[in-house]
């Protein structure tokens, strides 16, 4: 745009241009799956060619329609890019002495130039360039960002001189009936959260918001009018078939009637794989025969739920556990944790070995029931309907199935050799020898009936679990999923290979959003510029919208979970106002669900590369006089070190006095094993912190206690660690204080945090050394950064 030389009120014809370019080429993209953006959305095939003819703000001539004979209609003039059924600009408006009207200037809001422009629907209108800045600039944000969130449609408007006629509406081309579908001419006036209203065309309307736009038609009774008759139906149909699969049921007849409603058999079809896959947990009583007297009553019953992958019908049998007595000592059931997860996906990559994934099939039946108890069978059961039963097979809905069914699991682990660990009792691990002869450990991840396998032959590890475990036959294989995350390997120029995890499936589920939100166009930054969370004033929202709030915020943080680092800070703020949000809180979370729609490709990959650390930053002295026999604990349990070793880095900051209105810090921190991100944090200090130093001081102990943890874990995985870890930190006083044996602390109320760090780097668990702000990592997990570490990373 600057290249260009074109006035600064004309570059949004630029950036248009530019997306029409975009919108009509190839990218790498997955979701696209080859086409261009514009086939994908419109259905049709497209060309390039209009848009590569001339160069933005090139000299052009053209034919002016406006000007009549005997007039030269051949003028000269600057081009803007391709008109596509839009608004075009006919002529700048000129008085009776033929100059024109208005002026021009360098601020796009004093340019007072006034032209002709010609709509699609064929009229025509006076604006002044001025006029239309200033409406534009007074719907956007700092970012350019639009909210749109529509209260009801108030209003209607038609245009009979450009809406279809009745009699135009039906026409016979080679003997086919051929229905003219158009919108043309209609317009709703929509009332908007905020209270204020204005004029939408029905064709936007229809795309943006098609239920809310249908019902009104039915409420104003003009269904049968040109522009609606050729869609309401469908869009009802659809709606009724959405809300009988999505509709809360209580009960199995009430399934029953919703499928005869419907005409279709999608809960009676579930409701019969479900009693056919769990009779087996039931062991029927004879006619008359009483239960044990030892054995509690519970009941039992169905519950519905609809995929959101394929939009299946669910049904599940669980029992009333809630109603039992169970001791406690049965119920406790752990899963492996995602920090895991990603060591295991780090070190399989580095030691050139496979990942495969596997499912239980009907997981917790196929483990026998350690509770006394008995039902009785429900409508679902056909002829066993009313018949008692005393439950044998673990039941979805018992205290006990998950502890029962981890028992039945490790059982098979150790049965095929393998180890729990002590750091992760869901990691299992075993020595093994690759086909180039190089021992390693393998790993077996077990996330309740979720299996990640890690082994240079999977296959034979998963044929022996199917020996003891049923699994299901298409969710086995190299792994694709993993916990609703896709993995997804990665080679590098230089030949090495690493693994990735990328939430993609949650950001396309989190962009499906209620039909009466539309997300903003653009999200180039996780938060709105200047917008803080804890000086919100917008009003409360509503008791429903407030759990829609809730659920977003679910959302947005298991990805965080999955990968997504670069809005943690961000949802960890907006995660502070789930018990009482405001509009503007829902807002700002529209707008993160809008950055990761535009970066939903975006994988974090574990690069299993040594990195290259500058030793001469980091000072070893002798603490033995201060700290006398201090030492890194080592467990004698620790397998042998079998494999590559690792490298931990750690990246520290805070944001003092971050929050405006608590004056809470921000702390926050990165870990990273070789070049791979396995551990995160950001979050509030519980206290107030006086001084920078104080809040620093802090947050590296909270950033040690966790890099402690993390060395203990891959100790204890067989995984050898490569001497201390390495430490960067940005204030200068915190660094020189743990890096001298001889600095003094005169805080005592810091005392706990100078020992706890500096016992850390007398024992030789840890290296501090100073980094600059503008490289320090952490400093993402600590205050919304605008575009600088995004890019970075």
């Amino acid at each position: 745009m600057t290249r260009s030389g074109a006035p600064q009120w004309l570059w949004c014809f630029a950036l248009e241009c530019k997306s029409y370019v975009r919108s009509h080429t190839a990218h790498d993209i997955y979701r696209l799956d080859g086409p261009v953006p514009e086939m994908v959305v419109s259905g049709e095939t497209t060309g390039i060619s209009p848009f590569c003819e001339f160069g933005f703000w090139d000299w052009v001539k053209f034919w002016d329609q406006g000007v009549a004979f005997p007039g030269n209609a051949l003028v000269l003039g600057k081009y803007l890019g391709p008109s596509i059924n839009v608004a075009r600009v006919l002529h700048q408006k000129r008085d009776a002495d033929g100059k024109a009207v208005g002026t021009t200037h360098h601020n796009p809001a004093l340019v007072t130039r006034v032209y002709e422009v010609w709509f699609p629907d064929g009229r025509t209108e006076e604006l002044a360039a001025n006029v239309i800045t200033e409406a534009v600039y007074a719907q956007c944000d700092a970012d350019g960002n639009q909210y749109v969130l529509l209260d009801a449609i108030v209003d209607y408007r038609k245009d009979p001189s450009v809406a279809v006629a009745r009699n135009d509406q039906v026409s016979i081309i080679d003997g086919k009936k051929i229905i003219k579908r158009s919108t043309h001419g209609w317009e709703l006036c929509c009332e908007w959260k905020d209270g204020s209203t204005s004029w939408q065309k029905l064709s936007d309307l229809k795309e943006s918001h098609p239920l809310q736009v249908d019902e009104f038609a039915f409420t104003a009774q003009f269904t049968d009018e040109l522009a609606f008759n050729w869609w309401v139906s469908w869009v009802l149909k659809k709606r009724d078939r959405m809300f009988s699969l999505v509709k809360c049921r209580s009960s199995v007849e009430e399934a029953y009637v919703i499928d005869k409603a419907t005409g279709t058999t999608f809960w009676r079809d579930a409701i019969k794989k479900e009693t056919t896959n769990v009779r087996v947990a039931f062991d029927i009583l004879a006619d008359g025969a009483a239960p044990p007297l030892d054995h509690q009553f519970v009941r039992c019953h169905m519950i519905f739920d609809v995929k959101m992958e394929e939009f299946q019908c669910k049904a599940r049998l669980v029992a009333g556990g809630h109603a039992t007595k169970a001791p406690a000592t049965l119920t406790y059931a752990s899963a492996v944790s995602r920090e895991t997860v990603r060591i295991a996906l780090l070190i399989a990559a580095l030691n050139g070995v496979d990942i495969w994934a596997a499912d239980v099939l009907n997981a917790y039946i196929t483990v026998p029931c350690r509770e006394k108890i008995w039902t009785t069978l429900g409508k679902e059961f056909g002829d066993d309907w009313g018949k008692k039963a005393t439950v044998v097979r673990a039941l979805y809905g018992l205290k006990s199935s998950g502890a029962v069914f981890g028992a039945h699991l490790a059982g098979c682990m150790r049965e095929s050799g393998y180890v729990s660990c002590p750091a992760d009792p869901d990691l299992w691990l075993k020595e093994q020898t690759d086909r180039k002869g190089s021992r390693y450990y393998s790993y077996i991840l077990c996330h309740v009936d979720d299996l990640l396998v890690v082994q240079h032959n999977p296959k034979r590890i998963v044929d022996k679990i199917n020996s003891f475990l049923p699994l299901k036959p298409d969710l086995v294989g190299p792994a694709e999923m993993y916990l609703g995350a896709k993995l997804r390997k990665k080679t590098f120029e230089e030949g090495t290979t690493a693994w990735g995890l990328s939430p993609t499936k949650c950001v396309h589920q989190n962009s499906n959003l209620e039909g009466r939100y539309s997300l903003p166009k653009r999200g180039e930054n996780p938060f709105p510029v200047d917008y803080a969370p804890e000086e919100d004033v917008t009003p409360l929202l509503e008791p429903r919208v407030a759990t829609y709030y809730m659920q977003l915020i679910g959302i947005l943080r298991w990805m965080c979970e999955l990968g997504w680092f670069d809005i943690f800070t961000v949802v960890s703020m907006l995660s502070l106002y789930s018990a009482m949000p405001h509009e503007g809180h829902l807002e700002a979370a529209f707008h993160v669900s809008s950055y990761l729609k535009s970066k939903s490709n975006s994988p974090l990959i574990f690069d299993p590369m040594e990195p290259d650390v500058e030793g001469s930053n980091f000072v070893e002295c002798d603490w033995s006089d201060f700290y006398p026999g201090a030492s890194e604990a080592l467990l004698p349990n620790a397998p042998k070190p079998l494999g590559k070793g690792v490298t931990l880095q750690m990246f520290v900051d805070s944001n003092h006095a971050g929050d405006k209105v608590g004056q809470r810090t921000q702390t926050g921190f990165v870990i990273f094993l070789n070049y791979g991100m396995i551990n995160w944090l950001s979050k509030k200090q519980s206290t107030v912190e006086t001084l920078v130093f104080g809040a620093e001081f802090c947050t590296m102990k909270h950033g040690i206690e966790n890099l402690r943890g993390i060395r203990y874990k891959l100790r204890m995985m067989g995984v050898p660690v490569k001497d201390a870890s390495y430490v960067y930190g940005d204030n200068m006083s915190v660094v020189t204080n743990m890096s001298k044996p001889e600095s003094t602390l005169k805080m005592k109320s810091y005392s706990i945090c100078y020992h706890a760090v500096h016992e850390a780097v007398a024992m030789s668990e840890a290296l501090v050394a100073h980094i600059p702000t503008k490289k320090n990592l952490a400093d993402l997990f600590t205050k919304c950064c605008m575009g600088r570490l995004e890019d970075f990373w």
